[in-house]
């Protein structure tokens, strides 16, 4: 099986793993190959904070709004999760009317919030992709995102947001707001809470949240509706890793995760490998024969011995390397592996060729 069969028909492919191991490269080169070799319209929506993919793909000036992508064939769309514009769209379609939207956008919580918190940056990200997915502008669109354990939270923040919304901490602020008996029960605890925020920073808080609860039914709809399409039939993960010991733990930990969530594994993406032929008899016999060589001048010979350890080192990798891939492989998701680039990837092409291979790769 290759791995555009594993992928299929899907309609979002989602890349995750841990750190460094070219997730973000590999998600663009899987979409610019994927819309160069058909007539569909793909867009790849990054949420990594490091904002590598306008590198990748030779493109500048990528943002939270989908920019489409010059290409010789196919249609190519990229864009870059830009958290605060994406919150504020998000509480202008959910506010119950324009004064609650402005008063929210105004609160200094909120844009701290939206600002300084990682959770609001996973929330925001998910609700990012299905309103992407709700415009039904493309036919496929592929996510890279962040590293392992805060993928995690990117995966749960819909749910979440839903828990937060029904949590005893939300009514007991809103709660003084509500009717005189809470106010008198809560007063002990306003009065503490006044001493060490402040009166106006609890005004703050309690006005944030207020204003929140308003849009308490829209909020979990949607938290809902985003869970909903990371379950869907026609949504994959592809695991993203490297052959190193801590990357393949790591990724083999999201692995299991993402199963026990019921949701769909395409297969394992084992990047940056090394060329099969160093594997080759022709290798081995080349170096055996460079060794037996003898040379007058010795400065000649120590760079031969020099050149042979080094092959022999390299040798020594790639077998290691199909070690671990022929373990993983022995596991319930399928292994596929994607080779050392060879040229520059820095460009438009460079990704395509790289996504082409990635996609002609075979189960291992």
């Amino acid at each position: 099986m290759q791995f555009r069969e594993a992928i299929g028909d899907a309609a979002i492919v989602v890349t995750c793993g841990p750190g460094g191991i070219g997730k973000t490269t590999s998600a663009a080169a899987i979409a610019a190959a994927l819309a160069a070799e058909s007539s569909k319209r793909v867009l790849v929506l990054t949420v990594d904070p490091a904002r590598r993919l306008a590198d990748a793909l030779g493109v500048e000036g990528i943002g939270n709004e989908p920019v489409d992508v010059v290409t010789s064939s196919g249609h190519l769309s990229v864009a870059m999760l830009d958290p605060q514009s994406s919150w504020d769209a998000l509480i202008r379609r959910q506010a119950p009317d324009t004064e609650t939207a402005e008063r929210i956008l105004r609160n200094v919580l909120y844009q701290n919030i939206t600002r300084r918190f990682v959770q609001s940056h996973d929330y925001i990200a998910m609700e990012r992709l299905f309103e992407l997915v709700s415009m039904n502008c493309w036919d496929v669109i592929v996510v890279d995102t962040p590293p392992t354990r805060n993928a995690l939270d990117f995966l749960d923040a819909p749910s979440r947001m839903a828990d937060f919304f029904s949590s005893r901490f939300l009514k007991w602020l809103i709660a003084p707001t509500r009717s005189t008996v809470t106010t008198l029960a809560a007063r002990p605890l306003m009065y503490i809470a006044d001493r060490i925020l402040g009166a106006a920073f609890l005004a703050d808080i309690t006005e944030f949240f207020l204003l929140l609860n308003s849009m308490y039914d829209g909020f979990v709809e949607r938290a809902r509706n985003v869970s909903a399409v990371l379950a869907r039939d026609d949504t994959k993960f592809v695991v993203v890793s490297t052959s190193e010991r801590i990357p393949v733990s790591e990724a083999a930990y999201f692995d299991e995760e993402l199963r026990r969530r019921g949701l769909n594994v395409a297969g394992w993406l084992v990047n940056r490998l090394l060329p099969t032929s160093l594997l080759g008899d022709e290798v081995a016999a080349e170096t055996r024969r460079l060794r037996a060589v003898q040379f007058d001048d010795v400065a000649t010979a120590r760079v031969r011995d020099v050149m042979c350890n080094l092959t022999d080192e390299w040798r020594q990798r790639a077998r290691d390397e199909m070690d671990t891939v022929s373990a993983l492989a022995q596991g319930e998701t399928p292994v596929f592996g994607a080779r050392s680039a060879e040229g520059d990837i820095d460009t438009l092409a460079g990704v395509t060729r790289l996504g082409q291979q990635i996609l002609e790769s075979t189960e291992f």
